[in-house]
């Protein structure tokens, strides 16, 4: 992954978001990684100048937010001329099928459904590390 792409991370658990970021750097990834623990505040920043100046990134978004639904982000991302081309991972508890369905309906690139136990989320993470070791993100 290009050192360029910023990783936006939206995650409201602080223990999922330390484990996300340490898994991600185990897979030698060391692209910068904005945490942002509400809907709003990470709307703020995608929308803001700032990304606008910055090119291409890449987000991590979960569902379940204190604020909003993780699904009015993306629709709102994917709905953004400048915004579209970024991919979204949807990393979240939620494993219903409709959910997941709506998901790719609004433009998510990979949904990943957050193990329960430790082991197997920290592997998955893991595995989701070098799968963004691998990827290209395209210029917003």
């Amino acid at each position: 992954m290009s050192t360029a792409v910023t990783i936006v991370m939206v995650e409201d658990d602080h223990g999922h978001a330390k484990l996300i970021e340490k898994n991600i750097r185990r897979a030698n990834i060391s692209n910068e990684i904005k945490h942002f623990d509400d809907g709003s505040s990470a709307l703020d920043y995608l929308f803001s100048e700032e990304v606008k100046a910055n090119g291409p990134m890449l987000v991590l978004l979960d569902l379940n937010l204190p604020d909003m639904q993780g699904t009015d982000i993306l629709a709102k991302i994917k709905a953004d001329e400048r915004l579209k081309r970024a991919p979204v991972v949807v990393l979240t508890t939620t494993d219903d099928k409709v959910e997941i369905q709506r998901c790719y309906d609004l433009g998510c690139n990979v949904y990943i459904t957050k193990p329960v136990d430790y082991e197997a989320f920290a592997g998955a993470i893991r595995q989701l590390g070098l799968f963004l070791s691998v990827m290209q993100a395209p210029d917003i």
